[in-house]
């Protein structure tokens, strides 16, 4: 492959990340969720298995602790998570996806599906499976990371 072709390839990969997560963040919003940035969503992804500690959010998003820690305070203040006393570490705090930060979830996973459904519309579906499983053989293993 040619690095002209390498680079229009990260492009159009780059670009249909990009719209993707701003069609999830849309869709969210659109369901009445209000103040959701896509970084929350990205930190949902993180707490949503069973919770997680500020320091575990911070290597989760790539950021530092104190910009995790401010990440959280919003998300509390706003509903969407609570923090709870950790049940193997007395020093720590697990911070947990509260009911509004649940449904916030589901909101997100049905975005989701409508942005895949126009490309089910435009590929077809044996075409958007494919293009899947060919990704899913590519995408590095770990947490999905935003890019800031």
């Amino acid at each position: 492959m040619e690095n002209s072709e390498a680079m229009a390839l990260s492009a159009a990969l780059l670009a249909v990340a990009g719209e993707l997560t701003q069609r999830i963040n849309e869709g969210v919003l659109a369901r009445g969720f209000e103040g959701i940035r896509p970084a929350h969503g990205f930190a949902f992804a993180r707490l949503a298995p069973g919770g997680a500690t500020v320091t575990d959010l911070a290597a989760h998003l790539g950021v530092t602790k104190q910009a995790a820690s401010q990440l959280v305070d919003e998300i509390v203040r706003k509903g969407y998570a609570e923090r709870r006393p950790h049940p193997g570490d007395a020093r720590a705090r697990l911070i947990v996806l509260t009911g509004r930060g649940w449904a916030c979830t589901r909101a997100a996973e049905e975005a989701a599906a409508e942005a895949v459904g126009a490309w089910v519309a435009l590929l077809g579906e044996r075409e958007v499976r494919a293009l899947g499983g060919q990704l899913g053989r590519i995408a590095p293993y770990g947490p999905i990371k935003p890019v800031w």
